[in-house]
């Protein structure tokens, strides 16, 4: 995700986290930078801006993921052989010259004037309003107007001349939560009674600490392991941006946290274990995948949306994930609990109702596998000019 407004303020600049990382295309040189939330899709290529240092907004938080990411995204494209366009001095300069800014908090920028509103996707996550005496843009940015164990949904976004908003759940509504969890916790509960291992790998920005309160709510103890422990020390030091700090302390504090040095006596019984990486594409969920792969009693319980070609998306539709170039075919079970933290389909349309309501006259729909459909029923069903521009297009407002 790049969008460049004005060509002077960058709304986020992500990665497309693949085997290798793909990258925004052309060198954009924006005067300011807006980034609304940790995930690699959103803020993943943020430090190669360094060295023209730009003005740089998001909230602390945000900040805090960014640079843990990229530090990660360094040591594996280490790993792996890869040339990243950014270096450790890069990321510390991003470190340092970001701007952090709370909800609610007027900022300018290029010739704007910013503020943040709560998005309700993940800890810090943002929806950016920029307003000058000529227009009004709002980026939504990923959002979710459902509360979860982790966090509260979004916050009522102001109105605007132009509204660019996500699509990802375009024409697909939720299963209802509470259902979902009771699927997920009756699952471990058997697997492990059986004695197998249920494996849970989660993203670790949000949905590992949503799954660790989901587990501790039911009584169930288990394993947590990878950069999911990381994050959750962030958010304990940010605690302005949880729902219930006291229950999210409470869910990690009844969690055992893998000591990597052993992590092998992990699974000396039968277990759950919470660990990156979401999609399956690398992390210590490799180590226990080769463990118990070939084990009909145990199961792989998938927590979120799987990227085609990842290994989750190849587990879901194929049966089978690769590892170090070889090809692993699965005799586990496995399973997927959406646990999303995107609005819906009716939760799309109603922002975009708010908006046209509020006098919008242009909406950009982004972000989603569908955002020509998206583009569709609003110019059919609303009052207002809507578009699904793509890679390199250039919009003129």
């Amino acid at each position: 995700m790049a969008i460049l407004v004005d060509d002077e303020i960058l709304l986020d600049y992500g990665i497309k986290p693949s085997d290798p990382p793909q990258y925004p295309i052309g060198g954009l040189r924006p005067g300011s930078v807006v980034i609304s939330h940790g995930h690699l899709d959103h803020c993943g290529i943020a430090a190669n801006l360094m060295d023209i240092k730009p003005d740089m907004f998001m909230t602390p938080v945000t900040r805090d993921m960014a640079v843990l990411l990229a530090r990660d995204t360094m040591k594996i494209a280490e790993s792996k052989g890869y040339v990243l366009p950014f270096i450790y001095e890069d990321i510390r300069d991003f470190e340092l010259l970001s701007n952090t800014v709370n909800y609610g908090t007027d900022f300018e920028l290029s010739g704007y004037n910013g503020r943040l509103y709560d998005a309700g996707h993940i800890p810090g996550s943002a929806s950016v309003f920029l307003e000058n005496e000529n227009n009004s843009l709002i980026f939504t940015g990923d959002i979710n107007d459902q509360d979860t164990h982790l966090i509260k949904s979004m916050q009522t976004l102001p109105t605007a001349d132009i509204t660019i908003i996500e699509s990802t759940y375009f024409g697909s509504d939720h299963n209802p939560r509470d259902k979902l969890e009771e699927g997920l916790i009756a699952s471990i509960e058997e697997t492990v009674d059986s004695g197998g291992w249920a494996v849970i790998p989660a993203f670790a920005i949000g949905r590992t600490q949503e799954v660790l309160m989901i587990l501790e709510k039911h009584g169930i103890q288990a394993w947590v392991d990878g950069m999911g422990v990381d994050v959750g020390n962030i958010l304990r030091s940010n605690p302005a941006y949880l729902k219930d700090p006291g229950l999210f302390n409470k869910a990690f504090r009844y969690a055992n946290i893998v000591n990597s040095r052993e992590r092998h006596k992990v699974m000396d019984e039968p277990c759950a274990i919470v660990t990156t990486a979401g999609m399956l594409n690398g992390g210590p969920v490799l180590y226990y995948l080769s463990k118990m792969y070939n084990d009909p009693l145990s199961r792989i319980l998938l927590t979120g949306y799987q990227v085609e070609g990842t290994n989750g998306r190849k587990i879901i539709e194929k049966g089978y994930y690769e590892d170090r170039g070889r090809v692993m075919h699965l005799k586990a079970k496995s399973e997927l609990y959406d646990l999303s933290a995107h609005c819906g389909d009716k939760g799309l349309k109603k922002i975009v109702q708010q908006q046209v309501d509020g006098g919008c006259e242009n909406v950009i729909c982004v972000h989603g596998d569908n955002t020509d459909g998206f583009a569709s029923w609003i110019n059919e069903n609303l009052e207002v000019n809507a578009i699904s521009p793509v890679n390199t297009d250039h919009i003129h407002i």
